[in-house]
């Protein structure tokens, strides 16, 4: 009897310590991976998301954002790791976003590949990068949190010498920020077995992080960056299911994959993931401390569906019963939110299975309809555009979507500079472009182009997609840009060429090359590029501006100078042409948009905010009157579709 008053007594103990544990200010979110993991601030492809993209996060029922950053690449490198402006800039814009719509935002130092890890400046790296973000964000709000760093990992580096490592950027942060929250975690790549190892802390303001990608080979089957590479393995089961288990695949008998597999019948059940996840539990009970899942998921490329979202829904269930919060890697990508192979568009695409998995809200799905393209649009204006991405290959030169070498209008321009022979400075349209009714039309390439180098040319092409049938390649259409065009005497010149001026250009594909057959095809366009194809520009540069699909030569030569820094009324609207919102993409403070009708009538007001509604307005033309907060103005034309 005593024996069993004593076990009642424990039980009664561990409830209420379980339901007294602190929690985190936040409860589930995902990670936004691909937007600031760049080599460097000025590859960031800021365009990628918008404000809508936080709009949908939340409307799933999240709370919270990780973001992955690259840290030590928006800095100068040792030895004083001075970060970027003009990434400051772009992280600053993101966390408004999140400010306003009241969504937690991690900022997450990413750069924990084995040389970040391994750096033996990884220390000094640390304290100089979370000391200038610390005084830069000290007065905003709770919002805001920063992880030290993602997955230290290497043999050297064990949890003792990492914990040592994360105390002084602790203390760097302290020293002038003692208000936000600091995600802290073990070395292993954050695991779960690491947890107990981390000094004790006294900094009372921590979450403590881990991952779980458990068991291994169920979530990564198909990844080709584990070494050895798991790309030959699929369809393995979750849970364990011995009929439908595959065999090892031959190239990785003998290997640690080949073994776990062997013993998966142990390893892929229900049961064993829960025992690992009470491993960071344990933590938790042991030092009372706040505990968060920052990464779990799994890749979708091998994977059933069915089986995928029954591992999720297990481990989010799980995650929330012992009062863990989350957020999943990731939003979009190979472990994301979308259907399989799908153009991740959030209107049609979302892997609804999956989002009944994670417990969330599911958003309204259409069923998409190619249709072609009936208004012109921006490729490139101060951003890439609107479902555009970038597929440059600058092949020993360099591409910079944020050349402040005075652009011809707005902020940037487009620098591309050294290139090699066959480099590229390349615009993905996700989805394909049906440009076949604008070609009919008579629309046009405009751009404005500016060369430093006489006697040089390049190409423009267009790259449509290949199809499952026999013999079909990527056609191309190219056309030529020489001095007949533009003279290279580093003045900005107007470039306006209609569609129907391309010429069939033949394919290279899987290493052959494939003379034109008139094949090519304007309903679906995959990409856009400029190509170094007649020979390298070395020692050449070329700018660009302003990059519009378009029926008029609208296109305007600003000879002045245009100056980043005094430029204040610097603003692009995106996207635009647009049907329910569009925002104004600038990274000035904006105080008040006006809204006119042709005919000069005000018809809709926003204040502090760069977004603007549009699902209450008829379709047509409007101007958009933006003053800016200190008290300089501009506008700017809006198309509602």
């Amino acid at each position: 009897m005593l024996k069993q008053f004593r076990l009642f007594s424990l039980i009664i103990c561990t409830l209420v310590a379980s339901s007294t544990t602190a929690q985190a200010p936040f409860s589930r979110g995902v990670n936004i991976t691909g937007w600031f993991q760049a080599s460097g601030p000025r590859q960031i492809q800021f365009s990628q998301y918008s404000k809508k993209d936080f709009e949908n996060i939340k409307s799933l029922g999240c709370d919270a954002i990780r973001l992955p950053v690259n840290l030590f690449h928006m800095t100068s490198g040792n030895p004083d790791y001075t970060i970027d402006p003009l990434f400051l800039s772009m992280l600053d814009q993101a966390l408004d976003w999140a400010e306003e719509l009241r969504l937690y935002l991690i900022i997450d130092n990413h750069t924990s590949d084995d040389l970040a890890s391994q750096n033996p400046n990884l220390e000094t790296a640390l304290v100089k990068v979370w000391t200038q973000l610390a005084n830069r964000y000290k007065d905003r709000s709770d919002y805001i949190l920063y992880e030290i760093m993602n997955e230290p990992n290497g043999s050297a580096m064990t949890t003792a010498k990492w914990g040592q490592i994360q105390q002084s950027a602790i203390n760097a942060i302290r020293l002038s920020d003692t208000r936000h929250t600091i995600i802290v975690g073990g070395a292993g790549y954050n695991s779960y077995n690491e947890l107990a190892a981390l000094p004790v802390y006294t900094d009372n303001n921590l979450i403590y992080t881990f991952h779980f990608y458990d068991p291994f080979v169920f979530t990564h089957q198909g990844a080709s960056w584990p070494s050895p590479s798991m790309v030959s393995l699929a369809n393995v089961p979750f849970p364990y299911n011995a009929s439908t288990m595959p065999a090892v695949p031959s190239d990785l008998v003998g290997t640690w994959v080949g073994s776990a597999l062997n013993n998966y019948k142990n390893e892929g059940t229900v049961a064993k993931v829960k025992s690992l996840i009470d491993i960071a539990v344990a933590f938790r009970t042991l030092r009372d401390i706040k505990l968060y899942c920052g990464e779990f998921g799994v890749y979708i490329p091998n994977s059933k569906n069915t089986d995928r979202c029954f591992w999720y829904s297990e481990v989010r269930k799980y995650l929330e019963e012992k009062n863990i919060a989350w957020t999943i890697w990731d939003y979009k990508g190979g472990f994301g939110l979308f259907k399989k192979g799908s153009n991740e568009d959030f209107r049609y695409d979302v892997n609804i299975p999956l989002i009944q998995a994670l417990g969330l809200t599911e958003p309204p799905q259409q069923t998409y309809v190619q249709r072609p393209d009936s208004v012109g649009f921006s490729i490139y204006t101060d951003y890439i555009g609107e479902n555009i991405s970038d597929a440059s290959y600058a092949s020993g030169g360099t591409v910079d979507f944020y050349s402040a070498n005075s652009p011809n209008y707005g902020r940037y321009c487009l620098m591309w500079s050294g290139s090699n022979q066959y480099g590229t400075v390349g615009f993905n349209f996700t989805p394909d472009k049906d440009l076949s009714q604008l070609r009919a039309q008579n629309y046009a390439l405009s751009m404005m182009i500016k060369g430093d180098s006489p006697g040089t040319k390049f190409q423009l092409r267009f790259t449509d997609t290949k199809t499952a049938v026999a013999g079909d390649h990527p056609w191309r259409m190219n056309f030529t840009v020489d001095e007949t065009i533009a003279a290279w005497d580093n003045k900005w010149h107007k470039v306006f060429i209609p569609l129907t001026r391309f010429a069939e250009g033949g394919s290279w594909d899987n290493g052959t090359w494939y003379n034109p057959t008139n094949s090519f095809d304007w309903k679906s366009v995959d990409q856009f590029s400029l190509v170094a194809e007649q020979a390298a520009l070395t020692g050449k540069t070329f700018w660009l501006d302003n990059i519009q699909i378009s029926n008029m030569d609208t296109a305007r030569v600003n000879t002045g100078i245009v100056d980043i820094n005094s430029d204040k009324t610097a603003a692009t609207v995106y996207p635009n042409p647009a049907v329910d919102y569009t925002s104004i993409q600038t990274f000035e403070e904006v105080h008040q948009i006006v809204l006119f009708n042709i005919s000069g009538i005000p018809v809709k007001k926003i204040t502090g905010s760069k977004t603007v509604p549009l699902g209450d307005i008829p379709p047509g033309i409007y101007m958009a009157f933006i003053q800016y907060g200190n008290q300089q103005f501009c506008s700017k034309k809006i198309i509602r579709k």
